[in-house]
């Protein structure tokens, strides 16, 4: 038998590998999706060989992931529950599909993931294996009572890395878990569980690494210009960059003043509640500058219908559900919407704060004689509000004359 298994070197997948392999009588290959966790990937390869994996392979999918998921679901605005920029939860997708597309390339017959039994995680990878590889065997270790009873803790864990010769840095006392990627940091569990501690006291605010403590942010502010086509951002102050680079220089700089942190409790897919910290610098300026040359381009029923989408929208990534036809179909429609999103923004980034200060378009639909109060000859003439308002007013009038016990004083 051969397994695939997606592999990030901590401990339980450390566990993983020779528990795998153990188990099953099976060649284990590893691997890792490199979605922008910088350092975290290093030493991978020796390490996994070393624990029992005949191969590894570190796949890098930085400009895939900017390109092909990050941007498609920003010209969405996409926001899940008001808060949380789905930063884990649209990297999910593109792990899976390689995952899979490395399962069939080594002629595996089963893939295998870490994710534990209680998380979003397992179904977002779980619905992209069904998706796109429905034949493959699928093993999923935290839900096998076997597995649970072998390892019920850390503890048994890192006795168990001890016993079997396998080096892992992990303690114990490991006080929260973190995910990386391009877009975004998240931090869950441990000490996060209580929704009432604080984090960015002065003993807690060093978890934070991709932004300073808006408190610590330079105190003069700073100016940027992102110009857009077609709802993507192109350039940086006038200079081009593809997507990975708008993600990397943009967290860049909006970390530095503090910008994109987020402290939530989110509604689990499975049913819980679950308290997170999110770190998103980069895609925060950039939802907002989108936004922004949005207002001025888009046609305001398509905006409104656009709108209505995106809790939707955002419901599907966030589930694991970005394989789907209902997600491919509103995608289309998203798309369509972009094409005149053609613009420069002009943001400007202060201690924790971004202020749209200036947004320009070839294609703008704002007329300043229309909008102008200073009695500018225009188009729009005044006189042709009152029929529009009596119309508008028609069924109000009709009810307060037959029905106003059931209007509300």
């Amino acid at each position: 038998m051969k397994i695939v298994l997606a592999y990030s070197g901590g401990l339980d997948t450390s566990v993983l590998v020779r528990w795998l392999k153990d188990h099953y009588n099976a060649e284990i290959i590893t691997f890792a999706a490199d979605v922008g966790q910088e350092e975290e990937l290093d030493g991978l390869e020796e390490k996994a060989k070393a624990t029992g994996a005949s191969a590894h392979y570190t796949l890098d999918l930085k400009d895939e992931f900017a390109k092909d998921y990050i941007f498609p679901m920003l010209r969405a605005n996409t926001i899940y529950e008001g808060q949380y920029y789905l930063g884990t939860s649209i990297a999910r997708p593109l792990i899976a599909k390689a995952h899979i597309d490395l399962a069939r390339k080594v002629g595996a017959d089963a893939v295998a993931h870490g994710a534990t039994g209680k998380g979003n995680d397992q179904v977002r990878f779980e619905l992209g294996y069904a998706a796109l590889a429905p034949d493959l065997q699928i093993i999923s270790p935290w839900r096998m009572e076997v597995f649970r009873k072998a390892f019920p803790g850390r503890t048994e864990m890192i006795k168990y890395c001890a016993d079997n010769n396998i080096d892992v840095e992990a303690s114990a006392s490991k006080p929260y878990s973190m995910d990386r990627n391009s877009l975004h940091i998240s931090y869950e569990a441990g000490i996060l569980e209580d929704p009432w501690f604080d984090p960015t006291t002065p003993d807690n605010k060093k978890m934070y690494k991709l932004t300073v403590d808006p408190e610590d942010a330079p105190d003069e502010a700073q100016y940027i210009e992102l110009d857009f086509v077609k709802g993507d951002c192109t350039a940086i102050d006038g200079k081009e960059v593809t997507p990975a680079e708008a993600v990397y220089q943009l967290n860049k700089i909006a970390g530095k003043h503090g910008i994109g942190r987020v402290d939530i409790v989110e509604n689990r897919f499975v049913g819980m509640k679950s308290r997170g910290v999110y770190e998103t610098p980069g895609g925060t300026i950039l939802m907002m500058g989108h936004k922004q040359v949005e207002s001025l381009t888009m046609d305001r029923d398509l905006e409104h219908l656009r709108d209505g989408l995106i809790p939707k929208y955002a419901e599907l990534v966030y589930n694991g559900f970005w394989f789907a036809p209902e997600r491919e179909a509103l995608q289309a429609f998203i798309d369509n919407s972009q094409k005149s999103v053609t613009g420069t923004v002009r943001l400007k980034l202060y201690k924790g704060n971004v202020t749209t200060v200036g947004r320009k378009s070839p294609y703008s639909l704002y007329d300043e004689d229309v909008a102008s109060m200073e009695g500018v000859e225009s188009s729009y003439n005044p006189d042709d509000a009152t029929g529009f308002i009596r119309l508008q007013g028609l069924r109000l009038r009709a009810r307060a004359r037959t029905q106003s016990e059931f209007i509300e004083q």
